[in-house]
Formats: structure tokens, sequence, C-alpha cells
């Protein structure tokens, strides 16, 4: 097979996992879509519960733009309060991580199962039926994950494709084609469970793989962002704060970002658990840095959009 034919049969593979993405958040919310939307309305008494439920939300729907951009929503129907989206934002970014840890486990080998399940299921004439659909697309993530990785497999070999992959090994450069690739595709998932796949191939090494990891928390924001666009100011602020929590975690992290790496690897030795752990890292750091200064950073960011203090 011609590197052009394995390209292009690695790219009808990723087009299968975002299809299989896609319609497994999609399933899952038709399943229990009000359930989900009562569950983040009913977080506005805590931070820390909205974090958890936010985390726990997109881990199990395994799309943090279906989950921000929920959140958003409800902030527009006055269902969230402005507050108490912050928190749930913040726990989605962790939430996403899930997809990373699964693929660096080596966990994809799954899939399959999931499919032959998920048939069976929705061969019921029961509620299980409707379920079904969901295990099925979930079993197909993961089954496009190894056709992916099997499709890859033979580029190891392709010296002017690893060169051009190295140039990722640039931290400005790895972090701006995360963003832009996540921005593109509007799924951090797709972006971290690919490139995951090419530091377990060999194609990437995993210090050019973490910038690549980190700006594509920053390119996640994107789906929020175009949602909140036809919504009211409080909604339209929501979706920019978590833009706002994202960039200023990059700014902090940036600097340090060849140390942050190098200390990953050498910890945890495997690239693509390190990886992962530079993912999780990350997303947790943001996460618990803006729930402990909350009650000074909510104020100005009130101010900073001119959001009615009457509203919560």
């Amino acid at each position: 097979m011609t590197t052009l034919q394995t390209l292009v049969a690695a790219l009808a593979a990723v087009a299968l996992f975002l299809y299989g993405l896609d319609s497994f958040s999609r399933e899952l919310r038709a399943v229990g879509g009000e359930a989900l939307k009562a569950w983040l309305g009913r977080v506005t008494a805590s931070r820390w519960l909205g974090f958890a439920v936010g985390a726990a939300a997109t881990a199990v729907v395994q799309s943090s733009s279906a989950v921000t951009s929920l959140t958003v929503a409800l902030v527009d129907a006055a269902v969230l309060s402005f507050r108490a989206s912050l928190g749930v934002l913040l726990g989605a970014n962790v939430g996403t991580t899930m997809t990373a840890w699964l693929v660096s486990f080596k966990l994809t080998g799954i899939g399959p199962v999931f499919i032959v399940l998920g048939m069976l299921l929705s061969a019921l004439p029961t509620r299980a039926g409707v379920a079904g659909k969901a295990v099925f697309y979930f079993g197909l993530i993961f089954f496009a994950l190894d056709l992916i990785s099997a499709q890859l497999a033979p580029l190891r070999d392709e010296p002017q494709l690893r060169a051009w992959l190295g140039y990722a090994a640039t931290p400005a450069v790895g972090v701006l084609a995360g963003v832009a690739i996540t921005a593109l595709i509007q799924s951090s998932s797709v972006t971290t469970g690919l490139v995951i796949l090419l530091v377990q191939q060999g194609l990437l090494p995993p210090e050019a793989a973490i910038p690549v990891v980190v700006g594509a928390n920053v390119g996640s924001t994107s789906t929020a962002l175009v949602a909140s666009l036809a919504m009211g100011r409080v909604a339209r602020a929501t979706a920019a704060t978590n833009l706002l929590f994202n960039l200023t975690g990059l700014l902090l992290v940036f600097p340090f970002l060849d140390l942050y790496s190098r200390w990953l690897i050498d910890t945890f030795g495997a690239a693509a658990v390190a990886v992962a752990w530079a993912h999780l890292g990350f997303n947790l750091g943001i996460g618990l840095l803006f729930l402990l200064c909350l009650d000074a950073v909510e104020p100005r960011l009130r101010a900073w959009f001119a959001l009615d203090a009457a509203r919560p």
C-alpha cells in the first residue's frame, strides 16, 4: 500500500471516529438529555459540586463541547446561574481527559464488544433498545481508533512524515497546531486521542505531543463560543469565560512547557501515559486554581462583561 493510500485510509478511519463520537453524544443526550439538564440545574449551591457534575457529565458524554454548549444554553434560559456555570465549565475540561486515558492504556480493543452489545440491545423492544444505540456508537469510537492505529503503523518508516511531525516539538508550533486542529474538528477528544495514537506508533515524540494537547484545550472552547452568538449577554459571557479560563492556563504553563513535559516523561516513563497525565494535570490545575479564587474572580468577570448584578 502506498503512503497516499495509507493516509487516505487513516483519514477515513478518523472520519469514522468523528462520526462515532458525535453519534454517541447525540444518542446519549436523546436518552438522558432532560435528566442531564435537570442534573446540571441542581448544582447552583456549590462550586465544587458543579465542578464534579461537569467532570462526570463530560466523562460520560465523551464531549466537553456538548456539555459546555449545554451549560451556556442553560445559563441563557436562566436555569443555571452565571456563577454556577463556572464550576461546570471547569469540570468539563477535566472530564474530557477520559478519552486520553482509555487510549493511553490501549483499551481501544473494547470497541467490537460494545458494538455487538449495542446491536443486541437495539433489537430489544424496551427502553434498553434506545440505549443500545448509544452503546453501539461508544464501541464504534474505539473501533475507529483501532483502525486509525492500524493504518498509521506503516507510516513509522516515512522519514518525511516524521520530520514534519517533529516540528510540533517546538512548543509554540505544537500549541498552535492543537488550537487550530481542535477548533476545526470541534473536539479536543479527537485531537488528544489521535496525538496519543501517534505517540504509541512512534510517529510523534511525547515532548511534541504535550504542547498539542495543551493547545487542544483552548481550541475546544470554540463550540460554546459559536453557540452563544445567538444568545443573550450572560450566555455569551459564560462562553467567553470558558475561553479565558483555558487561555489563562495556557499562558501560565507555556513558559514552563518544556520543563513540564520532561518531568512527566521522566516520572511516568510510558510516553502515551505521560501525555494523558499532561492533559489531566493541565485541566485539573486550571480547575483548582479558579475554583479556589472564584470569590475574587467572579465579580471581576461580571464587571468586565457588564453583567447585571441582580442576576445570579
